[in-house]
């Protein structure tokens, strides 16, 4: 995702996980083109270098995901700060958890 408003969307529209370091925002198909995930990590997360390293992971993680989401979901993934001490296997496992509790939770909309 790049536009604000597909953002916008899936966070309005879409039902929320989260754990300290990360929020999951997921939207059941509303389309049917592949699934899109987007990523927000904002300035209070650090720097540019620590910044760019957790969307690199968050993207990595991902694209490992992608293919089990249904075509046309939209996900948003928004770091918090906590994220920048995470290591990889434990934003996996937070971004995992969440994916799989905002599922359940917009199946039952």
């Amino acid at each position: 995702m790049r536009r604000g408003d597909e953002f916008a969307d899936a966070i309005r529209f879409g039902a929320r996980s989260g754990t300290p370091r990360v929020v999951v925002h997921y939207r059941g198909s509303t389309r049917a083109e592949p699934a899109r995930v987007g990523f927000v990590v904002s300035k209070a997360v650090g720097g540019a270098v620590q910044r760019n390293l957790v969307k690199r992971r968050l993207r990595a993680i991902s694209a490992s995901r992608l293919e089990t989401f249904p075509i046309g979901s939209s996900v948003v993934v928004r770091a918090l700060p906590p994220a920048a001490a995470a290591t990889f296997p434990e934003l996996e496992r937070d971004v995992v958890r969440c994916l799989d509790r905002s599922a359940r939770a917009e199946v039952k909309r």
